[in-house]
C-alpha cells in the first residue's frame, strides 16, 4: 500500500523521527548503521559481511566497522559460517529486534501526527 506524501511532509516525518530518537536517548546510529540494521531485520537471511557490502556499495571493512559498533550495542551478532569458513554471518538479536520494533513504532507515531 502506497502512502501519498508531499516532499515537505516526508522530510518533516524524517525530521520528527530523528528528533524523537535524539530526545529518547536511544542508540545514536549513523545512517549507514541504520541501513545495515534494517537490511538485516527486514530482508530474509542469511546476511553476510560480503553481501551487506555489496548491497550498500561499500567495502567489507566499512561494514565490519559498523558491525563492531552494533555488536557492542547487542543489535546484531556475527558468527563464522560453518559451511563456508570464509563467510561471516550477521544475525539478529533479541535486543536488535526490540530496537527495530520500537523504531517502527516511533515512525508510525510521528506519521500519525503529520498535518494533512
Amino acid at each position: 500500500m502506497a502512502i501519498a506524501m508531499r516532499p515537505s511532509q516526508s522530510l518533516r516525518l524524517w525530521q520528527q523521527v530523528n528528533l524523537a530518537e535524539v530526545h529518547g536517548g536511544m542508540h545514536d546510529l549513523t545512517m549507514r548503521q541504520m541501513a545495515i540494521l534494517l537490511t538485516v531485520y527486514l530482508d530474509s537471511p542469511p546476511h553476510t559481511v560480503r553481501g551487506l557490502a555489496a548491497k550498500l556499495n561499500v567495502t567489507k571493512p566499512v561494514i565490519t566497522r559498523a558491525l563492531d559498533t552494533m555488536g557492542a550495542l547487542k543489535l546484531v551478532s556475527r558468527h563464522r559460517d560453518e559451511t563456508d569458513k570464509r563467510n561471516v554471518l550477521v544475525k539478529r538479536t533479541v535486543e536488535g529486534s526490540l530496537f527495530v520494533e520500537r523504531f517502527g513504532d516511533v515512525v508510525i507515531g510521528k506519521a500519525s501526527e503529520l498535518p494533512l
